[in-house]
C-alpha cells in the first residue's frame, strides 16, 4: 500500500516517542521538526491534555500520550493486515508477520529462520522481537504479534499452541569443567561449584526459586545476570555452570563448545517450548507458513543437539 493511512499527527508522535526528541523524529522522517511540532501541539490543545513532557535532553511520554502511542502502533498493525488481506484477495501471495521469541533464540534458531524463509518465501516480511514469556503470549493475545515461540506456555483461551516439545533441566557446561564428563548430576552436586545465575526476569531462574530455594541461600561464588548470552559466556571460562535447556545453548552445544548435563533430581519436571498464535483471530496464510518453519527450525536444533549428546 503506497503511502499510509494513519494520520500524520499519530505517525509523528509515534517516531518522537521512540526517537526521544522532536529533532531526531524530523530526521528519521524527513519533515520538518516545527511541523511535527506543530501537529504534536495541536493534538494536546484538542485533547486538552500533555503527550509528552518536554525535557532538556528530549521528550518523554507522559501516561496520555503512552495511550495516543499504543493506538498509533495499533492502527498501523491494523493497517498492515488490511494491505495483507487485499492482496492475498488480488491472489498476491505475501504479507507481513511480527514474530515474537525468546532471547535464547536469538543465536540459533532466528538467524537460521529468517535466512530461510528469505529463500523460500521472499515475499513474506518479518519484524522479529525478542520479550519474557509471558509478555510474549501477551503480544499474541492482543494482536501486537502474530506467531511466538514460547517458553512454558500456560494454557490460555486467546492463545493456540499449534506445537510443543519437552525441554529437559539441566546444566550447561564447558568441556573441561568438571562435570562435563557425568551423565547426569543431582542439583546439589551444582550447587557446589560457581554457577552463572539467570535472573528473576527469566522464567528459569522463577522456576528454579519456586521449587529449589535452597540453590540460592549461599550467593558466594555467583553471578546474576539478565543477559543469556553472557551466562554462556561465562561457562565458557570452564569455571561456571549455568541451569538452562538445550535450546538455550543448542548453537554451543552443537559446536561442541558447551556440554549438556540432565538434572536427575526427582521433581526436575521438563521445560517446554510451544510455537503459538493468536487463538481468537483467524490467520493469513502466510502466518501459519512461518509458524510451520519456526516449529521446523526448533525442532532441526533439538535434534542436532540430542544426536551430538
Amino acid at each position: 500500500m503506497k503511502g499510509s493511512l494513519l494520520p500524520a499527527v499519530l505517525r509523528y508522535a509515534d517516531q518522537v516517542a521512540r526517537s526521544g526528541s522532536i529533532q531526531k523524529a524530523a530526521r528519521e522522517l524527513h519533515v520538518a521538526a516545527s511541523a511535527i511540532n506543530r501537529q504534536i501541539l495541536e493534538l494536546e490543545d484538542a485533547l486538552g491534555v500533555p503527550l509528552f513532557e518536554r525535557l532538556p535532553r528530549g521528550m518523554r511520554l507522559t501516561p496520555s500520550g503512552s495511550t495516543i502511542v499504543t493506538l498509533a502502533r495499533r492502527w498501523r498493525d491494523d493497517e498492515r493486515r488490511a494491505a495483507d488481506d487485499i492482496q492475498r484477495m488480488q491472489g498476491v501471495q505475501q504479507g507481513h508477520v511480527n514474530l515474537v521469541a525468546m532471547d535464547s533464540h536469538v543465536s540459533s534458531v532466528l538467524p537460521v529462520l529468517v535466512d530461510s524463509l528469505a529463500m523460500s518465501h521472499p515475499r513474506i516480511s518479518l519484524r522479529v522481537t525478542t520479550a519474557t514469556p509471558d509478555a510474549a503470549a501477551h503480544a499474541l493475545a492482543e494482536g501486537s504479534a502474530e506467531v511466538a515461540a514460547i517458553f512454558n506456555l500456560a494454557p490460555r483461551r486467546d492463545v493456540l499452541a499449534l506445537w510443543s516439545a519437552e525441554l529437559p533441566l539441566g546444566c550447561i557446561v564447558a568441556p573441561d569443567h568438571p562435570l562435563a564428563q557425568r551423565k547426569s548430576i543431582s542439583l546439589q552436586e551444582a550447587s557446589t561449584h560457581p554457577i552463572a545465575l539467570q535472573d528473576k526476569t527469566l522464567l528459569i531462574r522463577r522456576y528454579l526459586e519456586s521449587r529449589y530455594s535452597w540453590l540460592f541461600s549461599d550467593p558466594q561464588g555467583h553471578v546474576e545476570t539478565s543477559s543469556v548470552n553472557l551466562v554462556k559466556s561465562l561457562v565458557r571460562t570452564g569455571r561456571f555452570l549455568a541451569f538452562t535447556s538445550e535450546l538455550d545453548a543448542a548453537r554451543e552445544l552443537i559446536d561442541g563448545t558447551l556440554r549438556f548435563v540432565p538434572v536427575r533430581d526427582k521433581g526436575a519436571e521438563p521445560q517446554t517450548v510451544s510455537v503459538a498464535i493468536s487463538a481468537t483471530r483467524p490467520q493469513p496464510v502466510w502466518v501459519r507458513t512461518v509458524a510451520d518453519a519456526l516449529q521446523s527450525q526448533i525442532e532441526y536444533f533439538l535434534n542436532a543437539v540430542r544426536a551430538r549428546a
